[in-house]
């Protein structure tokens, strides 16, 4: 319904955030990462990137910093056993950059760490997530065989574009955000340095 709410942030806690926007107040939950973003800046107009999540006994609006946040969100309620709570428990933990890492990697003992979270569904979101990148992959490599000549090859470039897609980014995209990185430097670091350079481009 909504895909981004602006206006000015007059409420901010580790749990809820408020926009006033044409009037009226938006009360939105957010994750701690959020939070440590938004926090100090009441009084000011900001941006938020929104998910409407209905249940038969609430609708609940989440506020998200990101594009990548929010990204995560909606790939993590689509795995089994995971509802809007756990992934913000999630998100909460973890930046959207240390998540795509840690599914990169399998290190579902980091996703466990999250409030709420356990082992099984930790190991849940790894394999599923995974299992959908990798048929994301097969998908547009049949569609499009034919690569075109920026592609950067090397080093752990294609880890970084699995967890560009983790985010939420196709292939395509992934590969232009990563060109110019340094392939040889870690995962996480060319994962950061290439959300870096898609933001510049907004």
């Amino acid at each position: 319904m909504f895909h981004y709410i602006k206006g000015e942030l007059t409420y901010a806690d580790p749990s809820f955030a408020v926009i006033e926007a044409g009037g009226v107040g938006y009360k939105m939950t957010v994750s701690y990462n959020t939070f440590a973003k938004i926090g100090s800046r009441i009084g000011e107009k900001l941006t938020l990137y929104t998910y409407m999540s209905v249940r038969e006994d609430a609708i609940e609006l989440m506020g998200f910093m990101t594009v990548e946040e929010l990204n995560v969100f909606k790939m993590l309620i689509t795995v089994s056993g995971v509802g809007p709570k756990a992934a913000m428990a999630i998100l909460s933990a973890m930046t959207p950059e240390k998540f795509a890492y840690s599914v990169g990697i399998s290190d579902y003992k980091a996703l466990a760490k999250a409030n709420g979270v356990g082992t099984k569904t930790a190991q849940r979101i790894v394999l599923e997530l995974k299992d959908k990148v990798a048929k994301e992959l097969s998908q547009e490599q049949t569609d499009a065989p034919e690569q075109d000549a920026y592609i950067p090859s090397g080093g752990n470039t294609e880890e970084a574009v699995k967890a560009l897609m983790v985010l939420g980014y196709n292939r395509s995209e992934a590969m232009q955000a990563l060109t110019g990185v340094n392939t040889n430097d870690t995962l996480e670091n060319m994962i950061t340095a290439a959300l870096k350079k898609m933001a510049s481009r907004l």
